[in-house]
């Protein structure tokens, strides 16, 4: 099975009844996990109920990124004592919250952690970070196995370094916070993330600000890509 799930689509905070950033990528039973903010896990329990992942990413620490990561090492700490710590790839500053929201056990303890931004290889899949602008280092990845190549912004303001990750991608998951004329150098608006997605084959929009109309993002995205632009949506299954 070669897919992606849609565990968390929200920015900031999760509105009712959906949660914050959460992707999980399987391939051929590997699977990876794409950030878990606020209320990711249990999505992510529906799939794994004890946890059973085979890699984390964190693109950065801004805990609608993260902070899920620590209630899914109290899920491995309890359910899965005897198994190997979790191979964790983050940015700098992660480790830190999550040792502020439970040092016991330290995360280190239950995941090998490792830095997001030397990682080349996980699993089957071969790695490319990049560096996006944000409020905090935040690290965009690719992740390329035989067949299917994916790429992930985590939160990003418009760059032209967004093409190193979108050249080629059968789907590319986007930062698309904002809508219109609201614009930052640190988030992007729907129009902006299409536009850093060209050369993707389809367009994933995510991390949008509670409240906010998703088919307006969608149709303004549409307006700047090709491709076919879908919005993430809590449950929904991306076969790749």
């Amino acid at each position: 099975m070669r897919s992606l799930t849609v565990l968390g689509s929200c920015g900031a905070w999760p509105e009712a009844g959906r949660a914050c950033a959460g992707f999980l990528l399987e391939y051929d039973g590997f699977r990876v996990v794409l950030d878990l903010g606020y209320a990711a896990l249990p999505r992510l329990l529906e799939h794994c109920p004890h946890g059973e992942i085979d890699a984390v990413i964190v693109t950065h620490q801004h805990p609608d990124h993260c902070v899920d990561v620590s209630g899914l090492a109290r899920v491995r700490y309890y359910e899965a004592p005897d198994a190997p710590p979790v191979p964790l790839h983050c940015a700098p500053g992660v480790i830190d919250v999550l040792r502020a929201l439970e040092p016991n056990p330290d995360p280190a303890e239950v995941f090998a952690v490792h830095d997001l931004a030397s990682t080349t290889r996980i699993g089957p899949f071969e790695v490319l970070a990049v560096e996006l602008p944000h409020f905090k280092t935040n690290l965009g990845v690719r992740l390329t196995a035989p067949g299917v190549s994916v790429a992930y912004t985590g939160d990003s303001g418009p760059s032209p370094d967004l093409q190193k990750l979108a050249e080629g991608t059968d789907l590319f998951i986007s930062d698309a916070t904002y809508q219109g004329d609201q614009t930052s150098p640190y988030l992007m608006t729907a129009a902006e993330a299409a536009q850093g997605a060209r050369g993707a084959k389809r367009l994933m929009l995510t991390h949008f600000w509670p409240g906010s109309d998703r088919s307006i993002s969608v149709a303004e995205a549409s307006r700047e890509f090709d491709g076919e632009v879908i919005a993430a949506d809590e449950g929904l299954v991306l076969s790749l």
